[in-house]
């Protein structure tokens, strides 16, 4: 089964990381801590940095993070869960929103992205909420390349 997640407001860059590799991830933004927390599904695993928080809500599912550092934030929930990278979906969801992104047509987009983008590429996705639109650029190469290095130091082949 895939983990869908909740991050307390401390944990914005490990959520967007997390959705960047295809988790349903919830982010604390909007209800303060306690308002937040109560209002999540029981399956979804709380993700905090605050040892009050950790100690008040012991009894559902959660993992403190330990670490500032975003690689050993993700190599601990991948290690706590037994996760493995072929349960990642990459550029799947929103990044802002948190939905799947969907397919669209090139042509649906003329002239909501710059020129040289649609003229260099083809494959296009948006986000059914905000509609944000993403392609894969250079930030799609490096974001790729950072999860090859997550997944080789997870195993330990770059240790």
């Amino acid at each position: 089964m895939i983990p869908c997640f909740a991050a307390e407001k401390t944990l914005g860059r490990l959520t967007k990381w997390l959705r960047l590799l295809g988790f349903d991830t919830l982010f604390e933004s909007e209800l303060s801590g306690k308002r937040f927390i109560d209002s999540l599904e029981s399956d979804r695993i709380l993700l905090t940095r605050t040892r009050r928080i950790y100690q008040q809500f012991a009894t559902r599912k959660l993992i403190f993070v330990e670490s500032d550092h975003l690689e050993f934030q993700l190599n601990q929930i991948f290690r706590e869960l037994g996760l493995k990278a072929a349960q990642t979906r990459p550029f799947s969801r929103c990044l802002q929103c948190n939905l799947p992104i969907v397919t669209v047509e090139k042509t649906a987009l003329l002239g909501q992205v710059p020129d040289y983008i649609f003229e260099t590429h083809d494959h296009f996705n948006q986000c059914p909420k905000c509609e944000r639109i993403f392609w894969p650029g250079s930030h799609t190469c490096r974001s790729l390349e950072k999860i090859r290095q997550l997944f080789d130091y997870k195993t330990g082949s770059n240790a």
